[in-house]
């Protein structure tokens, strides 16, 4: 900054030297390459503040700078116009992610603790699908609205939650999140009606858990490079975790102190568990404070597109085990409610594994996508097979089969999508748009399938082969997303 308060030569290759030492990089296309000293001051100034498209439109008197005398007042404007560029959130070099040690692990840990309250609720909602089926006298396709509106809501909020993440409101947002899902979880708790537990576990609590999700998802690849597969696996295990702890709640205290209070221990639970990451969780990049909520060109990248579009097939599907296991051993198999969340809990515990070692072979071996692939295509096939279950060893097998599959599927799918984006500070936002994608389709899985259920007259085979066909076909569209972005080399994707 000395060298241009102190006067100097005004040539424009000496400016250009002093504008390169202060770190003032282009952003604009290859096409702008051409523009002059006075054209990159020009931009800097521009009133909109928009570092990107200042560059594209510049005054074409402004290249006076360039071969003028510069008064004191320029070299004043000057030397504040750098001094702002410099400490604008684009200009920062932060280094690259760490990659491990204390700080990032425990980044880990605590977005583990995140997904237990969000994903976990939601893949707990057989033991909820059951009890309301039998207690409140609706139709299941009339229940399962209510999860689905919970797991849509935690995806779609997604688009928003995520631009704010790279605006720098990850914490205000986490914040805002978990105070809404505490609130919900009590209120429910309260509840003796559909519409109310409509209102406040499907929608109210499927709103909080969209504003914690997906910034704890963005925020991982942030902190780890060549080990971020295994990173957001062992967050994603949070779903696992709440899949266990739940269920197994409302198991043991249910029939002893009824409804309201074992919701309400369920709420004291995500407290306990939601503080340390509210106060500890940390946003490691500088905000992005300019672009859109949605970047709609994103989806002109093929591999992305096709990916989203993929994933949404998978996702149409995938909660119809998760949410009619239950129903279906007391309904089909004739098991006690014991055993029916026994079942849920066997298909959630066996998804450690399901998260934590696809998601370690893809860092060591192929990527995540080479891995997410295989795994649908056996969720979609293991679909199939649920037909023919016929007594209750089949379905605990199934239910462990099944819960293992599925679990590389959810793992793997934002491991993936993280590697999609080569802009970190366009994460949130990528993020936030394919979640939204997904979040359509978990919307209307399971309402479809318990349509079909009553259509087959208590039957489960409609729903089996709606949910395998829904799978398999967005394994054949991730094979044209892999395609898309590799061709059919044998390389990692």
């Amino acid at each position: 900054m000395s060298s241009l308060k102190d006067g100097g030569s005004n040539d424009k290759g000496q400016l250009d030297d002093r504008l390169s030492a202060e770190g003032i990089a282009e952003e604009s296309s290859g096409d702008d390459h051409g523009d002059t000293t006075g054209e990159k001051f020009a931009a800097l100034t521009s009133p909109n503040g928009d570092e990107e498209s200042s560059l594209r439109h510049v005054p074409a008197q402004a290249n006076h700078l360039s071969k003028t005398p510069t008064n004191v007042s320029q070299r004043s404007t000057i030397a504040r116009t750098l001094s702002v560029v410099r400490t604008r959130e684009s200009g920062k070099d932060i280094g690259p992610p760490p990659d491990g040690g204390a700080k990032a692990w425990l980044q880990v840990a605590l977005g583990h603790l995140v997904i237990m309250n969000t994903w976990g609720y939601i893949n707990s909602f057989g033991v909820f699908q059951t009890y309301y089926t039998e207690n409140l006298g609706h139709p299941p396709s009339d229940i399962s609205w209510v999860g689905s509106v919970q797991i849509f809501l935690l995806f779609f909020i997604g688009t928003f939650s995520g631009r704010a993440t790279d605006a720098g409101f990850f914490k205000v947002t986490l914040t805002i999140g978990a105070v809404l899902e505490l609130f919900c979880i009590f209120m429910a708790s309260l509840s003796t009606k559909y519409w109310q537990l409509f209102l406040a576990q499907g929608v109210g609590q499927g709103i909080g858990c969209g504003l914690m999700f997906c910034p704890t998802i963005a925020l991982m690849p942030t902190y780890f490079t060549s080990k971020r597969s295994i990173a957001i696996g062992i967050t994603a295990c949070g779903s696992a975790t709440g899949g266990l702890i739940f269920p197994a709640v409302v198991m043991r205290l249910l029939p002893q102190i009824g409804y309201g209070w074992t919701m309400r221990v369920l709420g004291f639970i995500s407290m306990a568990t939601l503080i340390p990451c509210v106060v500890f969780l940390k946003q490691r990049l500088p905000p992005r404070k300019s672009g859109p909520y949605i970047e709609l060109a994103s989806f002109k990248e093929a591999p992305y597109a096709l990916f989203a579009i993929g994933m949404f097939m998978n996702f149409w599907g995938l909660y119809i085990g998760f949410f009619y296991i239950g129903s279906f051993g007391r309904n089909i198999i004739g098991v006690s409610q014991t055993i029916s969340i026994d079942l849920l809990l066997v298909m959630n515990g066996v998804g450690f594994a399901g998260r934590l070692l696809p998601n370690l072979m893809a860092d060591w071996y192929t990527g995540p996508l080479n891995m997410l692939i295989p795994f649908s295509f056996a969720t979609g096939l293991l679909a199939y097979c649920w037909a023919a279950v016929k007594n209750l060893d089949g379905l605990y097998a199934f239910a462990a089969i099944y819960g293992l599959s599925a679990a590389g599927i959810q793992s793997l799918f934002p491991a993936t999508l993280s590697t999609l984006t080569t802009d970190l500070k366009k994460t949130g936002v990528r993020m936030g748009m394919v979640l939204s994608v997904v979040g359509v389709a978990a919307l209307i899985g399971s309402p479809i399938a318990g349509a079909l259920v009553q259509s087959d007259n208590g039957g489960y085979l409609y729903a089996q082969m709606f949910m395998g066909s829904a799978i398999l076909t967005g394994t054949l569209t991730l094979i044209s997303a892999r395609i898309a972005r590799l061709g059919l080399s044998l390389g990692r994707a």
